[in-house]
């Protein structure tokens, strides 16, 4: 069992930046891979990064490529996700959530966090 604790989230800016945090308790938390998932009012859900267990692996949806940088501290049972030169349209609920696999999809996802709020003023 992980649980999960988004944190970081707000108002910025267009061009501003946030960092994002996901806070896990439970055990084994280097052997998930957490993801990071957005989702905004009327749309689905969409996959925006992921890391795997131990960080050797990422993986960047085009969307936000070069402006978004995962990292964890297995350390401290940590993710976090660098959200620079944000636009209007990265505004949603961004959630973490952790698989046993490597992979994008949702359905792998087995444990999900509540959620933070980001928006993005033009």
């Amino acid at each position: 069992q992980v649980q999960l604790v988004e944190s970081g989230g707000g108002l910025v800016q267009t061009g501003g930046s946030l960092k994002l945090s996901c806070a896990a308790s439970g055990r084994a938390f280097s052997t998930y891979t957490i993801g990071w998932f957005r989702q905004a009012p009327g749309k689905e859900r969409e996959h925006v990064a992921r890391i795997s267990g131990r960080g050797g692996s990422t993986y960047y949806a085009d969307s936000v490529k070069g402006r978004f940088t995962i990292s964890r501290d297995n350390a401290k049972n940590s993710v976090y996700v660098q959200m620079n030169n944000l636009k209007p349209e990265d505004t949603a609920v961004y959630y973490c959530a952790a698989a046993g696999i490597f992979s994008g999809a949702t359905k792998n996802y087995d444990y999900w966090g509540r959620g933070t709020q980001v928006t993005v003023s033009s």
